[in-house]
């Protein structure tokens, strides 16, 4: 088993240090330490973190903007506010979009349930094995909209998957939805993938961004150089535009792939978040005219009772 990395920020080092002894008891974790938002938002940027553990009252801040840089860098970090302020004294106000687990540390044993609560974290982390957007359930229902029977025959975008192809020089351009466990190609010029597992998805981190994620090369991006499954569809650059619906969901991405390493320029990612619009653009359509049809259906047959 990989050695979990624990990011505990405290201000008073004394109790940092008997933190981290607690963490670090079994041998499996390695702690980095911080004494202040600042420190561990430095951590963050220089660190791959399997959790945060922070206290209320930072110097510079609180735990709860500790949470909040995490929440940019790694959206399915899990993050523990370990604190004997009470919840009561915890401003939330400027937060109200962070989630925390809480863990008061002036009850006994408060260590050993806090090592306890990081090992089962992690782990229930990891047994999903991709991170998931916070409105998980909500982005799912919106997915049910658009991802309608025989929408993969659509022409316009394989037409849109050729150009974008043609334009970028690359290997692979794809238009895909994601649901629950994987991942569906509606085109893709350059190859005929079909369907990919969500957790071998690079789509799956796409759809956290709010613009786009690119990756110049996946052997050197934590998140994917293990991936053995992007190695056999001969995938080493990746460019992804979250497909974001009106009331704002995101269904799926629109992304490029290469089988090198490479950059891609402001313009040619400015090109591509037009694609990604025209393509969901196109989603939108085919859900309004998928509506309109249902409601004729409908209609037609409340009228054909009536007669």
């Amino acid at each position: 088993m990989r050695e979990l990395t624990v990011l505990c920020a405290d201000a008073d080092e004394t109790e940092r240090a008997v933190t981290r002894d607690a963490l670090a008891a079994d041998g499996d974790v390695d702690v980095v330490e911080a004494s202040s938002v600042d420190e561990a938002t430095d951590a963050l940027a220089g660190e791959r973190v399997d959790c945060v553990v922070t206290a209320y009252d930072l110097p510079d801040g609180t735990g709860l903007d500790v949470a909040a840089q995490v929440r940019e860098t790694s959206p399915d970090t899990p993050c523990i506010l370990f604190t004997d302020v009470s919840p009561d004294r915890i401003d939330t106000d400027q937060r109200e979009d962070v989630v925390v687990e809480y863990l008061p540390r002036d009850m006994p044993g408060a260590r050993e349930s806090l090592a306890r609560m990081v090992g089962n974290t992690v782990t229930e982390r990891t047994q999903v094995g991709y991170p998931l957007p916070t409105a998980e359930d909500e982005r799912l229902a919106a997915l049910e909209q658009y991802d309608r029977p025989g929408l993969e025959a659509a022409d316009a975008f394989d037409r849109l998957t050729t150009l974008a192809r043609n334009r970028f020089g690359v290997d692979v351009a794809f238009v895909g939805l994601i649901d629950a466990h994987e991942e569906r190609f509606l085109a893709c010029a350059g190859s005929e993938w079909e369907t990919l597992s969500r957790e071998d998805s690079m789509c799956t981190h796409t759809i956290l961004e709010d613009e786009l994620l690119v990756v110049e090369d996946t052997h050197a991006d934590d998140r994917f150089a293990d991936n053995d499954r992007l190695d056999e569809l001969d995938i080493r650059a990746y460019a992804g535009v979250p497909l974001e619906t009106p009331r704002g969901a995101t269904v799926g991405a629109f992304c490029l792939t290469h089988d090198e390493p490479r950059t891609f320029s402001e313009d040619e990612l400015a090109d591509l978040t037009l694609f990604a619009a025209e393509a969901m653009d196109q989603l939108e359509l085919r859900r309004r005219l998928n509506d309109s049809e249902s409601e004729g259906t409908e209609t037609a047959g409340t009228d054909g009772e009536d007669a």
